[in-house]
C-alpha cells in the first residue's frame, strides 16, 4: 500500500508545510502545528458554486441596493451588530462553554420567528430533546423554528436546501465534518473548510448563518485564524459566572462599528439586556475608599463609566506581587514603573492588586491614568474624591495623552451625577463650552499635576 501523505498546519495562520516544527515560521507561534491529510482537488471543491460569472465594474457603476435588518429582539444587540441581522451575513459567535451562546441564539431565534422568519438551529452537541428542554425553559415555543441534530455537513445542506430558512444557527462549526476530508471534527482542515461552505451556502440563498466557535483556555477562538477573516462579524462572550452578568463585544463587524458591547445579566428565564451599563457596574460601588477610582472607558461607540479597584500593601518577599484583572499585566507594570521613576513613590517592595469591578476588560489606554492614581490612593491610604471621574493615557516621560472622544466620556459622567474631571489638557479644547459649564474639568500634562490635584 502507497503511504498515506500528510502535512502540517499551523492552526493560527493556517501555514502549511511538510515536516512538524516547534513554532510555526510564518506567524513565530508555539506548539500551534496540527498533522492532518491533504484534500484531493477536484472540479468542484465546494458544494456551493455560482452559475453565472461574475464581470467587473466601474466602482461608479455599482448599484448599492438597501440592506434590510431584521431585529434581533434586543435593543442593544440590535446597535452591536449595526442595526440588526443582515440578510446572507456570516456571524461567528464565541466564548466560554456554558457561558450562554446557546441561550442568547435561541432567544434570538424566538424574536426571529416572530416576525414570520423561518429558522433552522442545527444542534450538533445536543440531542433534540436536550435543545427542545431548554427551548421550553427559555419560552420558545414557535411554529417557525426547527431543530435538526445532524454532524455531517452534506446532510446538514440538503435539509437547508430543502426548508430555506431565513436564519441557520450550527452550534457548533468544531463538531461537524465533511466524510471526504480525512481528519478529525474540529481539525484546521474541517473547520476552514466548514466556514467556507457555510459562506458559499449563506451568499447564494440569502440566508443570515450563526456559527458558534469553541475557545481554547487561553481565551482565543478554537480553529484556524482563516475562521475569523471569513465572517463577516465576530461576537466574542465575555463575563463573569459567579456575577450573572454576560457581555458581548463586536471584536470584527462589516456591517456596523466594531469593539462596541452590550450587557446581559443571566436569568431563570434566559439573558436579560441591560439598557444602563454605567449604573450596573457603579451601583455597589463603596465611596470614600482608598484605591478606588472611576474611570469613563470607551467600548466602541458609547461611554461606559467602570470602577478601578487598587490594594497596595507591603510584600512579605523579596519579590513582589503584581497581579491585575481587567487590564493587560504589562501595562500595569509599566505604569508602576512611570509611578518610580517619575513621580518618585516607591513601590517596588509593595504588592500590588489592580481589578476592574464587574469582570469587565478593558484594552484601551485611556485607563491609564485613572488606574495609577488608584494605586497611589491605596499606596498614601487617601481616598480620591468620589465625585470625580479620571481618564488619560500615560506615557513613557509622565506625560498625560489625549484620548479619542473626551466629551462622549464626560457627557457620560455628568449624566450619572459627577461634578468633576481630571482629563489630558489637550482633551479640554475639544470640550465645548456649554459642557464645560455643567461640570468641573481639569486639565492636567502630567502625572504629577494629577498627583497633586487629587492626593495631596
Amino acid at each position: 500500500m502507497a503511504k498515506t501523505k500528510t502535512l502540517w498546519a499551523c492552526k493560527e495562520c493556517g501555514h502549511v508545510q511538510i515536516k512538524w516544527a516547534g513554532s510555526c515560521p510564518a506567524c513565530q507561534q508555539w506548539n500551534t502545528l496540527t498533522e492532518e491529510t491533504p484534500i484531493e482537488e477536484v472540479a468542484s471543491r465546494f458544494s456551493i458554486d455560482s452559475l453565472e460569472r461574475p464581470k467587473p465594474l466601474r466602482i461608479a457603476e455599482v448599484e448599492i441596493g438597501v440592506f434590510p435588518r431584521l431585529s434581533t429582539g434586543f435593543k442593544e444587540f440590535d446597535r452591536v451588530l449595526g442595526g440588526g441581522i443582515v440578510r446572507g451575513s456570516l456571524i461567528l459567535v464565541a466564548g466560554d462553554p456554558g457561558i450562554g451562546k446557546s441561550t442568547l441564539l435561541l432567544q434570538v431565534a424566538e424574536a426571529a420567528s416572530l416576525q414570520n422568519k423561518t429558522v433552522l438551529y442545527i444542534a450538533g452537541e445536543e440531542s433534540i430533546e436536550q435543545t427542545a428542554l431548554r427551548a421550553r425553559r427559555l419560552g420558545v415555543q414557535s411554529e417557525r423554528l426547527f431543530i435538526l441534530s445532524e454532524t455531517q455537513f452534506n446532510s446538514i445542506k440538503i435539509e437547508v436546501e430543502k426548508l430555506k430558512p431565513d436564519i441557520l444557527i450550527v452550534d457548533s462549526i468544531q463538531i461537524l465534518y465533511k466524510p471526504e476530508i480525512p481528519s478529525s471534527p474540529g481539525s484546521v482542515s474541517q473547520v476552514r473548510e466548514l466556514a467556507m461552505e457555510f459562506m458559499h451556502l449563506s451568499k447564494k440563498l440569502g440566508i443570515a448563518t450563526f456559527l458558534v466557535g469553541h475557545v481554547t483556555k487561553s481565551g482565543d477562538i478554537a480553529g484556524p485564524r482563516v475562521l475569523e477573516h471569513i465572517v463577516d462579524t465576530v461576537l466574542e462572550f465575555e463575563g463573569d459566572f459567579h456575577q450573572g452578568y454576560r457581555m458581548v463585544r463586536a471584536i470584527k463587524n462589516r456591517f456596523g462599528p466594531t469593539e462596541d458591547i452590550v450587557l446581559f445579566q443571566m436569568g431563570s428565564s434566559g439573558l436579560i439586556e441591560v439598557e444602563d451599563p454605567s449604573h450596573v457596574f457603579l451601583q455597589e460601588r463603596k465611596k470614600d475608599s482608598p484605591g478606588s477610582v472611576i474611570i469613563p472607558t470607551l467600548e466602541g461607540s458609547r461611554a461606559v463609566l467602570v470602577e478601578a479597584q487598587s490594594l497596595v500593601a507591603p510584600s512579605p518577599f523579596p519579590t513582589a506581587t503584581r497581579k491585575s484583572s481587567g487590564i493587560d499585566p504589562t501595562r500595569l507594570a509599566l505604569l508602576l514603573a512611570v509611578l518610580e521613576k517619575k513621580a518618585g513613590y516607591q513601590v517596588h517592595h509593595c504588592d500590588v492588586f489592580v481589578s476592574i469591578a464587574g469582570g469587565v476588560k478593558i484594552y484601551e489606554p485611556a485607563v491609564d491614568l485613572g488606574i495609577s492614581l488608584a494605586i497611589l490612593s491605596s499606596f498614601c491610604s487617601r481616598p480620591i474624591d468620589p465625585d470625580t471621574v479620571i481618564f488619560g493615557e500615560v506615557g513613557l516621560g509622565g506625560e498625560i495623552r489625549s484620548v479619542a472622544k473626551a466629551e462622549a466620556r464626560v457627557k457620560e459622567a455628568l449624566h450619572l451625577g459627577f461634578t468633576k474631571c481630571i482629563i489630558p489638557k489637550k482633551s479640554v479644547s475639544s470640550l465645548s463650552a456649554e459642557l464645560q459649564k455643567k461640570i468641573i474639568v481639569r486639565g492636567v500634562e502630567t502625572i504629577e499635576e494629577a498627583i497633586h490635584e487629587l492626593i495631596h
